[in-house]
Parts: C-alpha cells; sequence; structure tokens
C-alpha cells in the first residue's frame, strides 16, 4: 500500500534540505511533488528530472517531413501527368511542402510530448493537491506505508512546519 504525504515549509533551504535527505534515504524524483502559490527555483541537482523535449522534437520533425515527400513523391508518381520532359518528382517543387510539414512535426511533437512529460495525458493516481497558503511551500511525498514513519521524521527534522 502507498500513500501520499505532505509537508509544509516556510524556507527554501529547509525544503531543498528535506529534498536532499530523502533523496539520500531512497527516494525517486519522481516520487516527489513540490507545490507552492509563487515559482520556486531550487538549485542544479536538487529535484532534476531528465527531459528529452528535444530529442522527441528533432526526431518528429524529421519523420513528418520525410513522410510528407514520401506522399508527395508517391502522389506525383500515381497521378499521371504529361510534363514536357521534366521531372515527375522535383525536390525543389516539393521543398515548400516539407519544409512546413516538418515545422509543423516539431511544433506538435513537442506539444504531445510537453503534455506527457507533465502528466497531463497519463492516467494514473495523482493524489491529493495540497492547499498552498501564500509564502509557504508543500512538498509531497509518494511511499510506501513501512516508511511512513522514516519520511515524516525527515521532513519534520528539515524544518517541516508540519506533515499529514
Amino acid at each position: 500500500m502507498t500513500l501520499y504525504l505532505t509537508g509544509e515549509f516556510r524556507d527554501q533551504e529547509q525544503l531543498i534540505a528535506a529534498i536532499r535527505s530523502l533523496r539520500k534515504s531512497g527516494v525517486q524524483p519522481e516520487a516527489l511533488d513540490l507545490f507552492s502559490a509563487e515559482p520556486v527555483e531550487l538549485p542544479r541537482g536538487v529535484l532534476d528530472r531528465p527531459s528529452r523535449m528535444s530529442l522527441i522534437s528533432v526526431l518528429g520533425a524529421a519523420v513528418f517531413g520525410a513522410v510528407a515527400t514520401a506522399f508527395i513523391q508517391f502522389t506525383q508518381y500515381n497521378y499521371k501527368l504529361i510534363t514536357g520532359g521534366m521531372p515527375t518528382f522535383s525536390f525543389w517543387a516539393t521543398g515548400v511542402i516539407t519544409y512546413e510539414m516538418t515545422m509543423l512535426g516539431a511544433i506538435v511533437s513537442t506539444f504531445a510530448w510537453f503534455l506527457w512529460e507533465s502528466g497531463l495525458m497519463r492516467r494514473r493516481d495523482a493524489g491529493p493537491v495540497p492547499r498552498v497558503q501564500p509564502g509557504s511551500m508543500c512538498l509531497r511525498v509518494h511511499c510506501a506505508a513501512e516508511l511512513a514513519g522514516h519520511t515524516t521524521d525527515t521532513m519534520r527534522r528539515n524544518g517541516a512546519v508540519y506533515v499529514a
């Protein structure tokens, strides 16, 4: 059985210390969620989650561009036209469409991957969203029931105002 523990912090340094302590004890970054009424900028390496958005953008652009070019070539060879000696398929004639579809592929794949990484497209139990008071930060930890005591103690030792 797993549960969500939420600790409220008023100081960013205490929050960072709690995250580092929890990470040292084996809590994965995917199990930690930070909620705040204002943006919180954490130092590098504290709660980093790797992103593959740039790779997905390039792959989406390449796939859309290649598929568009292949579709154009297929269409031009299967719908016979009298071209007067000119080539049936020419990259010069298809360049605009290939370019536009390449850009569309980059945009669509970036947007879809953003929705995936943010968790909006995945159906998962996201747990309760804590009510955050102005000036405070809530750290929610998704942990096993047998680790709840250790997680609660770690957050309290590092300055949590309350843990629920």
